[in-house]
């Protein structure tokens, strides 16, 4: 798995092409092999038996053996010959062989069986053999015509074999076609991260669909809305940042003369504690001014309630409660919270039910009067 990772998606479409072809191809060429050899046992089947009737219509009780068998030259004028073609003899019914063709047709064995095809081997020869065996009319000779099973192989062979040439030399063009296709085809690609390369951290256009392919679209579209969120996102935190300085300038200005007052003041304890006093007021407005422009920054980056779910109102309030008891005491405001029924709920987004809540609370403490 690591190597293939490490090849290109190219080589690896080459290489998944080319053992699916081999694939194919060994298939069928076992398919093939094993159609054509029952089709030419069919037809030297045939053949033998054409041949072994041929034999009984001629006038046997006139056909004499020669002494000498005249033998058959290897080569033709017009093809090449094999001995192994056909054989045949002719016996009387007692085994008497009566004529042969003088090759291996003198070797085949007499077998007192009935008439039709049977396997068996020449004398002093372990090859198999396809033998026919007929009978005369008369029943006065017997016919037998024999094939050697290896030369119905070859032929096989080189029939399946024949066919293999053409796919042989075929097969290097369809690769180099493939080749070419995958380079055409995945051009968009390579000019797709050529872009991305070339691109900068601040840049908002979006990338280009029109000839990219169908599969490689939805990547395209994918990376636009990143690039369209991460825009958003910058726009905010630069927004953020500006609104953060400009409301933060006032109350730091404030505190820095508040700080200068109280070091001044050191002779007049008086003027000195009031100074403390309205550093720390201050203080407490930047903490709350901070707190609600960083409650703006995370309700901006909202873009949809798609995280709701139910709430139990009543742990939502005790804990809103518990966050605001501490600076109500220290304002003498006292805050209770009457649950009437605890098992109330409600579906929505718990973080802004929770700033609803204490907004409500942080205004209530702040307005309102002591007790």
């Amino acid at each position: 798995m690591k190597l293939t990772q490490r090849l290109s998606l190219k080589l690896r479409l080459t290489l998944l092409f080319l053992a699916l072809s081999l694939t194919a191809w060994f298939a069928a060429s076992l398919v093939a092999w094993q159609q054509t050899r029952d089709t030419l046992d069919k037809l030297f089947d045939t053949q033998q038996m054409l041949f072994a009737k041929r034999l009984l219509t001629m006038d046997l009780d006139e056909i004499r053996a020669p002494e000498r068998m005249r033998k058959v030259p290897k080569k033709a004028k017009h093809g090449r010959l094999d001995d192994d073609a056909l054989a045949f003899a002719i016996y009387t019914p007692d085994g008497r062989m009566v004529l042969n063709d003088g090759e291996n047709g003198r070797d085949i064995p007499y077998h007192y069986r009935r008439d039709g095809f049977d396997n068996g081997q020449l004398n002093d020869d372990n090859d198999e053999w396809r033998f026919l065996w007929l009978t005369a009319p008369d029943g006065k000779y017997r016919v037998v015509v024999g094939q050697e099973h290896e030369y119905r192989q070859e032929m096989a062979l080189d029939v399946v074999r024949s066919q293999f040439t053409p796919w042989l030399v075929a097969l290097p063009i369809m690769l180099l076609v493939l080749i070419v296709l995958l380079s055409r085809e995945l051009r968009p690609l390579k000019k797709l991260s050529q872009t991305l390369r070339a691109r900068t951290p601040d840049a908002t256009d979006r990338l280009a669909t029109q000839g990219v392919p169908i599969e490689v679209r939805p990547v395209v579209d994918a990376l636009n809305q990143l690039f369209a969120r991460t825009q958003a996102m910058m726009a905010r935190e630069r927004r953020f940042t500006s609104d953060a300085a400009h409301e933060l300038r006032s109350p730091l200005t404030a505190l820095k003369v508040q700080t200068e007052v109280a070091q001044l003041s050191l002779d007049d304890p008086q003027a000195q504690a009031k100074a403390l006093t309205q550093l720390h007021a201050g203080i407490d407005r930047a903490s709350r001014l901070v707190e609600q422009l960083l409650t703006l920054s995370r309700l901006d980056s909202l873009e949809s309630l798609d995280d709701v779910e139910p709430l139990n109102m009543a742990d939502l309030l005790q804990s809103v409660v518990m966050d605001s008891y501490h600076p109500a005491q220290q304002a003498g405001i006292e805050i209770r919270l009457n649950i009437l029924d605890p098992q109330v709920t409600r579906t929505g987004q718990q973080l802004l039910l929770s700033l609803l809540v204490r907004n409500l609370l942080d205004n209530a403490v702040r307005y309102s009067p002591r007790g």
